[in-house]
């Protein structure tokens, strides 16, 4: 049961249709040619009026940021939560990626040019680092430490608290820029005509991480 009102019901569907024909315009021209008044017209209201819900193109991008966080983060934990190891959180993260390049480049692409996110935009992308960490943390080695391992004993304010140890930490991080490594290169199109199957350039970069 809901206690909106009328009027913020309509005020939420309103800004979900905003949305809507901005990810289009996204997908059809990139985020630098988003335009606020194309989208009022589509929308069939005037300029100003669109701006009574995002009350700049800014606050508009971070909406969609924010939004592209969420989907990523639930869909990370769902699949985590059902027992996904690294191999499974791969496929899963590369196939949200792929189901839409544009989402994927807005929060991992290009920095969008003139745009300053808030401090707290990002932070939802954490969520997804926490699974990655007790997806590693399950693979633990007692391999020696590493000079990159010694460094996060003391830098290691970007995992918010969680105590896995340094090793798996630099796991954690080395999975996640291979992978996403590989599908911005893909998803950029630099792979076309070299003919080979970018999920196993994956699975061979995520087996050179396993623990000896």
């Amino acid at each position: 049961m809901t206690s909106e009102s009328p009027r913020e019901r309509y005020r939420a569907q309103v800004r979900e249709e905003i949305k809507r024909h901005a990810w289009e315009q996204i997908a059809e021209a990139g985020v630098p040619a988003l335009s606020l008044n194309a989208i009022a017209k589509q929308v069939g209201m005037s300029g100003p009026a669109l701006y009574r819900y995002f009350a700049s193109r800014d606050e508009l991008i971070t909406a969609l940021i924010r939004d592209a966080y969420r989907s990523l983060a639930d869909t990370v934990r769902a699949a985590r939560d059902a027992g996904a190891d690294l191999a499974a959180l791969a496929a899963t993260i590369g196939g949200w990626a792929r189901s839409d390049p544009q989402r994927y480049f807005l929060i991992y692409g290009t920095p969008v040019p003139g745009y300053h996110a808030p401090g707290d935009t990002t932070a939802i992308s954490s969520e997804v680092m926490a699974a990655l960490i007790e997806a590693c943390a399950e693979e633990a080695g007692e391999e020696p430490p590493t000079s990159f391992d010694t460094h996060l004993e003391t830098h290691r304010e970007w995992v918010g608290g969680h105590p896995a140890p340094p090793a798996v930490l630099h796991r954690a991080l080395s999975f996640w820029t291979r992978l996403h490594g590989v599908l911005s290169l893909e998803l950029a199109g630099h792979f076309a005509g070299m003919k080979f199957d970018p999920d196993l350039l994956i699975t061979e970069e995520l087996a050179a991480l396993r623990p000896r």
